[in-house]
């Protein structure tokens, strides 16, 4: 396993990290604050300097193969990661439930089965699949009838308990924000349901689906409202049975559509399979939602892809759902006791002091959407290096291509990189690995952020706030700066 990447490991190492015919272009870097006493600052200090960032910068590089520190800026400072955070929870997964585990959603009969009548419950039973959609719904649906059920006397239970119930994956965010929905033991379509509208006249036609690949079944547990108003443009409410939405008519123009979260995943599941068992002539009773663990006769098995394929789409779309799923159940596989999603993360960083020697690593969930989170750039940089060495994780990443002077993609550019990218407003991450053209594999994170002003964002305001487009830009031209860096001082 590596060692800690630290500032006395990098002061130990840097011997080490350079192959015969290496040079370092620039003196390495560990200070906080560009140096005093008249000293010029160092070439990394000069691009953190240009940048003109407000806020914190901090970033750390290492030999892949040995863990030796090459260059580190901000000290053990963390920051927030951002969704770099996920190549974390990636590595987390990987090690406790394995690249092949599989997610299974089960349809099960509590009673018995006389004639193709199930003399009792019918119960849709989540475990924990973040794919889950419509399309394998319906097939399971399909798949009932050809087992031979035909009608259900009973209830229809959906049983969501396979993981805590989690209201929204970062209530800071405003409500209407897909990308933090719920969380529960049974999700689908990444817990989001599609609303659309279209101008009739001087009012507007609506609708609420659970569209998929093939399929497009209307729900009844979300409802949209269009109201003459400009502002906000979306309002939320709660009901005990529905998600109730409204719009505002003056945001709506001619026509489009968007995807909304969705904050009752079992009835939302249990209300799309009611249609699609029906189109199978199968109608079901009200759903009824339930946390206990069932039990009776398997009827139905889907299982999900392996866990490696659900990373790779979870790194490259940065799915915050599949993250959460994911990192909790690697957590309940621990045997941690789970009542909020922030227990999961703490179990997270406990498996990251116990199986990196890291310290500076204080998730708060498993996406990076939480801006509380913190993580020291050096202590993930270690957890890529026992990677890198392991041969994990880096197969899983998306490919960042560097860019020309007037942010122009440079294909086939002598630098390599795989990294996984993480944005919040005011918040930047970049984290994976470098092949240099010489050959040599590097190790890095960067992360940007400016705290203080985050903050102040009202959170009405946090989908797109003023400044934040620019910053982020800002972070990410130091971002591919660095790199290039890098790649000129690990030889070429």
């Amino acid at each position: 396993m590596a060692d800690r990447f630290s500032r006395r490991g990098f002061l130990a190492g840097l011997g080490a990290a350079l192959a015969p015919g290496m040079a370092l272009a620039e003196a390495p870097l560990v200070s906080l604050r560009p140096q005093l006493r008249g000293d010029l600052p160092s070439g990394a200090e000069r691009l953190v300097q240009a940048a003109g960032l407000r806020g914190e910068v901090v970033f750390a590089v290492a030999d892949a193969a040995t863990g030796a520190a090459l260059e580190a800026y901000g000290g053990d400072q963390g920051l927030p990661p951002a969704s770099v955070g996920k190549a974390l929870t990636a590595l987390y997964a990987l090690d406790v439930l394995g690249a092949d585990h599989r997610f299974e959603t089960v349809l099960m009969a509590d009673g018995p089965i006389e004639n193709g009548i199930i003399k009792g419950d019918l119960i849709l039973v989540g475990g924990g699949d973040p794919l889950l959609d419509t399309d394998a719904l319906a097939t399971m649906a399909a798949n009932l009838r050809e087992a031979g059920i035909t009608e259900v006397q009973g209830a229809f239970k959906v049983y969501e308990g396979a993981l805590p119930y989690v209201f929204s994956i970062d209530p800071g965010q405003p409500d209407h924000l897909g990308y933090s929905p719920s969380i529960s033991g049974i999700s689908l379509n990444f817990n989001r349901v599609h609303f659309e509208w279209k101008r009739d006249g001087t009012s507007y036609d609506v609708t609420m689906d659970a569209r998929s690949a093939r399929y497009q079944p209307s729900v009844e547990m979300a409802s949209m409202r269009v109201e003459n108003r400009k502002l906000p443009i979306y309002t939320y409410e709660s009901s005990a049975r529905q998600d109730r939405w409204t719009v505002a008519k003056g945001a709506l123009g001619n026509g489009g559509a968007r995807w909304l979260p969705v904050r009752k995943p079992a009835l939302y599941a249990g209300d799309v399979f009611q249609t699609l068992a029906r189109a199978n002539g199968i109608v079901l009773g009200r759903v009824q939602v339930t946390r206990e663990a069932p039990q009776g006769t398997v009827l139905v098995v889907h299982q999900s892809d392996p866990l490696d394929s659900i990373l790779r789409g979870m790194l490259k779309y940065s799915t915050n759902l599949t993250a959460e799923m994911v990192g909790m159940a690697a957590s309940k596989a621990r045997g941690a006791q789970l009542e909020t999603l922030q227990d999961s993360a703490a179990e997270m960083n406990r498996w990251a002091a116990e199986t990196y020697g890291v310290t500076g690593i204080a998730m708060v969930d498993h996406s990076g959407l939480g801006d509380a989170s913190r993580m020291a750039p050096g202590d993930l940089v270690t957890a890529l290096v026992a990677a890198k060495q392991a041969g994990a994780l880096r197969p899983l990443l998306k490919k960042f291509t560097l860019a020309d002077s007037q942010g122009r993609p440079v294909k086939n550019h002598p630098i390599k990189v795989d990294a996984k990218t993480g944005t919040l407003n005011f918040v930047s991450g970049l984290g994976g690995f470098i092949t240099t053209p010489g050959g040599a594999d590097l190790a890095f994170a960067i992360f940007t952020a400016d705290v203080d002003h985050r903050a102040t964002i009202p959170r009405a305001n946090r989908e797109r706030p003023q400044g934040a487009r620019s910053w982020n830009s800002r972070s990410r031209k130091l971002q591919r700066a660095l790199i290039e860096r890098w790649g000129s001082m690990a030889g070429s």
